[in-house]
């Protein structure tokens, strides 16, 4: 009847007092007594294929389907959706979502339901992981009545996580760290020579990886070399000036063995095999016994070194 709001014309209201009543027989009927224990099935047609939700008669043949119903579920794929920024009063959620045509697993057909992406905030844009393919679970309700409603929407299946992770320890060094440390605490890089290819080890370890002997002599090396190899960052890292950033190699002069550390001072994409660099070095009153005293290392105003010369360095 209509009803006076104030508006121009009437709006009309379709009710019928009570609910509307009918029959859904035994077909849908098991579809509904399953949803309200929490589970999904579906019903198998002559042809062998599965209904989700079921149906009477097969949608290809119209013949009537068997009485086999088929437990399947409750994880599904979903095969299309239309997202909702703004959700209406009349909708399943108050918060952005989807509609999704999901098929449940062991479904040949699919259901229409609601699916929660965790968003919250009106107007949101559905986010990247939401596509055809991704995989879903119902939200079942505590309380159910035998109702399509007692699945509350669809959520994604968990395939990440963010834990926080946090670990604390202190590093030990041997007495080859522990002098390389003391050294950089005085703003000098010290290295190892090995007696056999007679190397420059930096930083020093006690031994030559190469040839496996224990090395004992000491020499200070300067603080610029040459880039051999790098890497372009996109991580944001604490110790990094900007995103991206570099992480290389450097060989300082008179090194038989590369050193890894930042690279700064110039941009990302400028960096390149054979630049030459310099350490940069923190304000004196902020040294300690490690690395952190050298900031980066920074390109100089030096001819590229030929990559012939470097190659062996890689």
């Amino acid at each position: 009847m209509p009803s006076d709001t104030g508006s121009t014309g009437p709006n009309h209201v379709l009710e019928f007092p009570g609910g509307y009543t009918r029959s859904v027989g035994p077909v849908i009927g098991r579809f509904l007594s399953e949803l309200r224990d929490g589970r999904l099935v579906g019903v198998r047609t002559a042809g062998g294929r599965v209904l989700v939700p079921p149906s009477e008669h097969d949608p290809d043949t119209g013949e009537d389907v068997t009485d086999e119903f088929v437990e399947v579920g409750p994880v599904g794929t979903v095969t299309t959706w239309s997202w909702v920024a703004h959700p209406a009063k009349e909708h399943p959620l108050d918060r952005p979502f989807a509609w999704a045509l999901i098929r449940p697993d062991g479904a040949d057909t699919a259901l229409l339901h609601a699916l929660d992406v965790g968003l919250f905030e009106e107007g949101a844009q559905p986010p990247r992981f939401l596509k055809t393919g991704m995989r879903v679970r119902p939200k079942w309700r505590v309380e159910r009545t035998g109702a399509i409603g007692d699945i509350e929407c669809f959520r994604p299946e968990v395939t990440v996580i963010n834990a926080p992770t946090r670990l604390e320890y202190e590093l030990r060094g041997g007495k080859a760290l522990q002098r390389f440390l003391e050294g950089i605490s005085e703003g000098r890089i010290l290295g190892h020579r090995c007696p056999v290819c007679e190397q420059v080890i930096v930083p020093m370890k006690g031994l030559c990886p190469r040839d496996g002997v224990a090395t004992t002599e000491e020499v200070e090396l300067p603080d610029t070399g040459t880039v051999t190899t790098f890497a372009v960052n996109n991580i944001p890292d604490p110790r990094a000036p900007d995103v991206p950033f570099v992480s290389a190699y450097v060989l300082l002069d008179g090194a038989g063995l590369t050193m890894l550390a930042l690279v700064a001072g110039v941009p990302a994409d400028q960096v390149r095999m054979g630049m030459r660099v310099k350490a940069a070095w923190r304000p004196r009153e902020e040294w300690g016994r490690s690395m952190d005293n050298i900031k980066w290392f920074e390109p100089i105003d030096e001819p590229d070194v030929p990559f012939e010369e470097i190659k062996d360095f890689m």
